[in-house]
């Protein structure tokens, strides 16, 4: 245990310290080898600042859109993806873990960086105002995860699923902080730490069977399929942690407002960040509270550190919610370091999110129709009716890990000029057309 314990917080440091690399890295070789090493608050360029601000949360979140589709690439194109879970002890390897390990990241900072984003839209408007822009862009993005997104994914125009994921519990947190900005911070901040940190209360709460009960309890808590006459819906995104998470970015958004001290802003996001981290070093190790499922000494101390690592996603678990925001909030921090030309092209994914994710499910799949018709596989097979890795016709296609490695970096490449382009569109127009703001 004490081994595990030792790997996963030089683990965890590693990444901060590389993170903190290719963010600092400046065009001037003069600086390239001092930038991590000579990062304090003082040396931020405040003139700069609120560019700087605002690019932070733009940067972070075009990282994690970028990891994010390396995951939907596994899903659409990796072999072992039709039969097991990379996060299947039994049968995964540490390369495969830790490929789908570090697309965890994706959804809870995006949501949390939604709350944070909630604030700062919030800041010249009343709160009738953001609520209603709340309210609304909610319903949007629960028609789009329906609708656009399920087309995406199924290709198939009747719709023969639904498929509840990240967009639509955007929108449904979204539609709850509508009512929630309404309350004293002290009564939103309690709330979300109670949906975060107590829903794992409820692990051991089922409501069998098919019927209306189960279903808003699933909605709520616990994923599981349905039937409703011709359509079958998956509920992989239960809406309680979510929330809280999102509750939670809108709570600390003040840290990012143009009064808000910089330096103090940093501090505080380190020392939260490492909090949380430590906390779920604590709880983890200890196997005292927050998993439903315990880690537990493996066949040798590598896949330990991976048991170690394997918290639960859906619901997202105290602990893995403490594992992914921990490092978060500390690479907000970080990102605050004047951008370079590595990062200012993962800034473009952040400024164009809904663009970039409707774009890259279209463009996945459609790839993946190419992929099934070169490997022999006939090309309507991916007019999917159900979920891609649960069709019988298309078992045993695929391609080995390299091969996804290397099409989602030529994806990556695809989908920057695409970014890019319609963020230019997008600033030229906002003013004039205001239903870009909602795409």
């Amino acid at each position: 245990m004490v081994g595990c314990f030792i790997l996963l917080v030089i683990f965890y440091f590693c990444s901060c310290y590389l993170l903190a690399f290719f963010v600092s890295l400046k065009p001037d070789l003069r600086m390239s080898t001092l930038a991590v090493a000579q990062f304090t608050p003082e040396r931020l360029v405040y003139p700069e600042a609120k560019t700087n601000r605002l690019d932070s949360i733009d940067l972070v979140r075009g990282f994690v859109m970028v990891v994010m589709a390396l995951d939907h690439v596994r899903h659409a194109f990796h072999y072992d993806a039709f039969y097991y879970e990379p996060t299947d002890l039994a049968h995964t390897n540490t390369i495969l873990f830790f490929t789908r390990w570090i697309t965890h990241f994706c959804a809870p900072v995006f949501v949390f960086l939604a709350g944070i984003s909630a604030y700062l839209y919030g800041i010249n408007k009343t709160r009738r105002e953001l609520a209603h822009y709340l309210f609304t862009r909610g319903l949007w993005l629960i028609f789009a995860e329906l609708f656009i997104v399920g087309l995406g994914q199924t290709y198939n125009p009747s719709y023969p699923y639904f498929n509840l994921q990240v967009i639509w519990v955007i929108g449904v947190s979204m539609i709850v902080l509508a009512a929630l900005i309404y309350l004293k911070r002290s009564w939103l901040l309690t709330i979300a730490i109670v949906l975060i940190a107590g829903h794992n209360v409820l692990d051991n709460v089922h409501v069998g069977g098919h019927g209306v009960s189960a279903f808003f309890w699933s909605l709520l808590h616990e994923p599981a399929n349905f039937r409703v006459g011709r359509f079958t819906v998956f509920i992989t995104y239960p809406v309680l942690p979510w929330i809280g998470i999102m509750a939670i970015g809108y709570y600390l958004g003040f840290l990012f407002s143009n009064h808000f001290d910089p330096e103090k802003r940093i501090r505080t996001l380190v020392v939260l960040g490492f909090t949380a981290t430590a906390a779920f070093y604590f709880l983890r190790v200890f196997n005292i509270y927050g998993d439903p499922s315990a880690w537990a000494a493996q066949k040798d101390i590598s896949f330990s550190l991976l048991s170690l690592l394997n918290t639960t996603k859906y619901p997202p678990s105290l602990l893995y919610t403490l594992m992914t925001l921990g490092p978060a909030l500390i690479f907000l921090a970080i990102a605050e370091i004047p951008l370079n030309a590595f990062s200012k092209k993962l800034v473009v994914f952040g400024r164009v999110p809904f663009f970039y994710y409707i774009v890259h499910i279209f463009l996945i799949h459609l790839l993946a129709i190419a992929g099934a018709a070169i490997s022999g596989y006939h090309w309507s097979d991916m007019i999917l009716k159900t979920r891609m890795n649960m069709t019988p016709a298309l078992k045993g296609y695929g391609f080995n890990l390299l091969t996804v490695y290397l099409l989602w970096i030529g994806f990556i490449f695809v989908m920057y000029p695409c970014c890019k382009w319609y963020y230019g569109y997008k600033r030229a127009n906002m003013s004039s057309r205001r239903w870009l703001s909602y795409i």
